[in-house]
């Protein structure tokens, strides 16, 4: 039996450092920084990597060193995976939690994912959890059909995203890294090399962090085109792939072809199923939203599903074929080596100043 955590407090026997990748995110990082101010267990040290921003990001951040220990990285051109190696090389804390632009943090979210690194058996690797913050119907359906609720995780196979996690900076001394070959899904990777090298994971799903989804089908579509497109790179998930392709490709057609009865139901029944999970996490947030939102919200549940298994079709063979041109289709992630390209380097380091 995993042994109680003794108290929240017993957080504050660490230092901890808070890492996070920006790019023109001058619009949400305001609600970022004051989620970080209002934590219950504050950070020892923010450290934060601008990709290049072209709006008035880097200025938003310079304005709040003052409210925050907040280091700015500017290192333009850099990748998500390379901003947030560029973050780790620079943490001190024994305890590294990294977050993601766009999001909102609940108060207790720090003091929530390190309290674990205090149990009498604790762990290397503290996976937090997220929830969708939808502000229109639209982003309501995206929020229910793509993310899923705490009672749906198996705590044993969940992967972190790197939205809402901690880990021990040993495990980045040992040599651990996000792939900074990759542009999508170098956190699933990352976590895949964190189980590889033997880390303790443990889910703490009250570590919550709060994600807007996307604002648009078009935009989801991108982003699902985009993650297919990782995961085709990498070599990660080929076999649900393979049935998404199996799907459309083979039993769809084959049911409108042949119109057999037994086949027609066989298509309603796995039509249910499949949408099964969205609705009922729509159903249990109707207190949450207008009753106009839910109904509009249900209407696009299948349009979203529909949209996004479009997206990862497309996009998967595109990243099977940039993997057959760099390293062969039989490299994956676990052999694909770093790339020994040249990185973006940091052209500025702002610490904060001192206070009176």
């Amino acid at each position: 039996m995993r042994s109680k955590v003794k108290n929240l407090e017993a957080g504050n026997q660490f230092r901890v450092s808070v890492v996070l990748t920006v790019k023109d995110e001058a619009e949400s990082l305001p609600g970022l920084l004051a989620s970080l101010e209002r934590q219950t267990r504050p950070a020892d040290e923010v450290i934060v990597v601008d990709g290049g921003s072209s709006d008035t990001t880097v200025d938003v951040l310079r304005a709040w060193q003052e409210r925050l220990p907040l280091r700015i990285l500017e290192a333009p051109g850099s990748t998500i995976a390379h901003g947030r190696n560029l973050a780790l090389a620079e943490a001190r804390g024994d305890i590294v939690a990294v977050t993601d632009g766009g999001v909102v943090l609940a108060a207790d979210w720090l003091e929530r994912l390190i309290a674990p690194f205090a149990y009498d058996t604790a762990p290397d690797v503290v996976s937090g959890f997220f929830r969708g913050a939808p502000q229109t119907p639209t982003e309501l359906a995206l929020a229910v059909t793509t993310l899923p609720d705490a009672d749906e995780i198996d705590p044993v196979r969940f992967l972190p995203s790197s939205r809402s996690v901690a880990f021990r900076r040993s495990l980045v001394l040992a040599g651990i890294r996000y792939p900074e070959w990759l542009d999508y899904c170098e956190d699933v990777v990352f976590d895949l090399r964190l189980l590889r090298a033997g880390a303790r994971f443990t889910f703490e799903p009250r570590a919550l962090v709060f994600y807007r989804p996307r604002p648009s089908l078009h935009a989801f579509a991108v982003q699902y085109f985009r993650y297919a497109r990782g995961d085709g790179k990498a070599g990660l998930f080929t076999a649900r792939h393979a049935v998404r392709y199996a799907t459309y490709l083979v039993f769809l057609p084959l049911v409108a072809w042949v119109r057999r009865w037994l086949l027609v139901a066989l298509a309603i029944a796995g039509a249910a199923v499949y949408l099964r999970r969205p609705y009922r996490r729509l159903w249990r947030r109707r207190a949450e939203f207008p009753m106009s939102w839910i109904m509009r919200a249900a209407f696009l549940i299948p349009i979203v599903r529909l949209v996004g298994d479009l997206a990862k079709q497309i996009g998967y063979p595109v990243g099977l074929w940039w993997r057959w041109r760099h390293y062969g289709l039989r490299r994956t992630w676990r052999s694909i080596p770093e790339s020994v390209a040249s990185p973006p380097r940091v052209i500025a380091v702002r610490t904060p100043q001192p206070r009176a």
